[in-house]
């Protein structure tokens, strides 16, 4: 694949000094290898716009601000070219780095820049994220929602319909890529402390979203993953008290019958469940 044809995409909400660090860096880069460089400015009330116009890149406004997520399916949309590479605004991701990705590109179907070392007070809570998915998905996931990555623009294209507008769109198209077979790498990058505003993720309110989308991905690409322990943890729970009950007062407990019932009950759901997303797992395209 012709490396030269890529489409980079910038999503940026009130980001007026990060990006001028992006840009500064990036749009040099761009301009001798002759990528397409996207900023898609999600409402932003400071200067982001400007700045994005002033470096020379194709600026995308949305008029109202819709969400990370949401900035990135715009960017898609809007790339020209099948190679697309996504990274943020604040000024974190070194553009030196993009041709680390872009040497695996070829091989895979996405390539992800996994940050060495996460700091800060949100660090845990990504580690015990990370930790969830690796254990619902079978895979080990380095960085699970890392902002910097390089994918084909017709295998996202069909992940579209059902990513959500948030912060979690990184996590939910790393766990369906790995839940429907594509080729994924992660190659460790540096990144710089942020720039500009404050970060806008809060760590209860959008780790504890992330963690429901996580359960939530898994259970529309592989609902059994979720619905059979469970299922088996109550069986086996139901059989222990009624053989308890059996031993010890001559009868099986209506705790026994009632817990082995809704084993079976949640086995069956899970059955249907995996039917539901087999359906709903058919590929879209816009």
């Amino acid at each position: 694949m012709n490396r030269g044809a890529l489409s980079i995409i910038i999503p940026a909400y009130n980001e007026e000094e990060g990006l001028d660090r992006a840009l500064g860096r990036l749009m040099p880069i761009a301009r001798e290898k002759g990528w397409e460089v996207i900023v898609i400015d999600d409402g932003s009330t400071d200067d982001t716009g400007n700045v994005a116009t002033r470096h020379g890149a194709r600026l995308v406004a949305h008029p109202e601000n819709k969400g990370y997520g949401a900035s990135l399916k715009t960017g898609i949309r809007n790339a020209s070219h099948e190679l697309v590479l996504m990274m943020d605004s604040d000024g974190q991701h070194d553009a030196s780095q993009i041709e680390m990705l872009l040497a695996d590109a070829d091989r895979y179907d996405m390539v992800v820049g996994a940050r060495k070392k996460m700091v800060g007070m949100r660090a845990p809570g990504k580690k015990l994220l990370s930790l969830v998915a690796n254990y619902l998905s079978d895979v080990k996931i380095p960085d699970l929602n890392s902002g910097f990555r390089v994918f084909k623009k017709s295998t996202i294209r069909s992940f579209l319909h059902f990513c959500p507008n948030g912060f979690s769109f990184t996590t939910t198209i790393t766990l369906a890529y790995l839940r429907e077979g594509y080729s994924v790498k992660y190659i460790p990058i540096d990144v710089e402390k942020r720039i500009g505003r404050a970060s806008t993720v809060a760590f209860l309110r959008d780790g504890y979203g992330a963690f429901m989308l996580i359960v939530r991905v898994i259970v529309l690409f592989n609902p059994l993953k979720v619905f059979m322990p469970v299922s088996l943890v109550l069986f086996l729970a139901g059989t222990i008290f009624s053989i308890y009950g059996i031993i010890a007062f001559g009868r099986v407990p209506n705790t026994g019958v009632l817990t082995i019932l809704s084993s079976i009950i949640l086995f069956f759901m899970g059955i249907l469940a995996d039917q539901i997303s087999a359906i709903r797992r058919e590929r879209r395209f816009d």
